[in-house]
């Protein structure tokens, strides 16, 4: 199996190498960025990419369809977040196996190999609260300004706060104090529920606020 890893962290990279060796006839490339891993893989074929979303250059789900432009290769997301919208944004966005990075060794390798055969995988944990979620349909968000509803299709494009305020030119306090406002005007307290209105309420990274 060739398997091409996108993570920004070495220490990830050389764990997963380490972790995936006692797979017969891994070849496994590394790419510490979006645009080296854009680059590897339309020079390079392989069976199976491992993504982090939150890289330093691009990220989000924004690199994953790019990812998905370039080749069919199945894609698992490895991330930090556990939340379930970003989860139901990466599979939106043609991922066929999302993981945290606070699962079990024996739980990803489960998940490389299955993704890796054309299946879907998703960690137990998290598909279980995409089933409890509940829903949030009828909120509105017409009380929202224009730079919260840019802030918000930030978030529901996968981008973390320090991401959104390089993106927008403002400081992380700025973007941190506009999420605790959007959450109040919205009545919800978890960034969670913010991310789950947002994709419901159909904010993406294509959708532009009104001004």
């Amino acid at each position: 199996m060739k398997l091409l890893l996108v993570d920004d962290h070495a220490i990830v990279r050389t764990g997963l190498a380490r972790l995936l060796s006692i797979i017969a006839h891994t070849d496994i490339v590394e790419a510490a960025t979006g645009r080296e891993g854009l680059a590897a893989l339309k020079a390079q074929r392989f069976d199976l990419v491992v993504l982090d979303l939150n890289l330093p250059d691009l990220g989000g789900v924004e690199l994953l369809a790019r990812f998905r432009q370039i080749a069919p290769t199945p894609i698992l997301v490895l991330s930090m977040h556990a939340e379930p919208l970003y989860v139901t944004r990466a599979l939106e966005a043609g991922a066929e196996g999302y993981v945290s990075k606070n699962a079990s060794p024996d739980e990803l390798l489960t998940a490389i190999k299955r993704v890796a055969a054309g299946g879907r995988y998703i960690e137990h944990e998290i598909a279980q609260a995409l089933i409890l979620q509940p829903s949030m349909q009828g909120v509105t968000l017409s009380q929202l300004g224009p730079r919260e509803l840019e802030i918000l299709r930030h978030l529901a494009a996968g981008k973390s706060l320090s991401e959104i305020a390089a993106a927008l030119g403002l400081g992380y306090k700025t973007v941190a104090n506009n999420c605790s406002l959007i959450k109040a005007k919205l009545g919800v307290t978890r960034t969670g529920d913010l991310l789950r209105l947002a994709i419901e309420a159909g904010v993406n990274g294509r959708v532009k606020p009104a001004s």
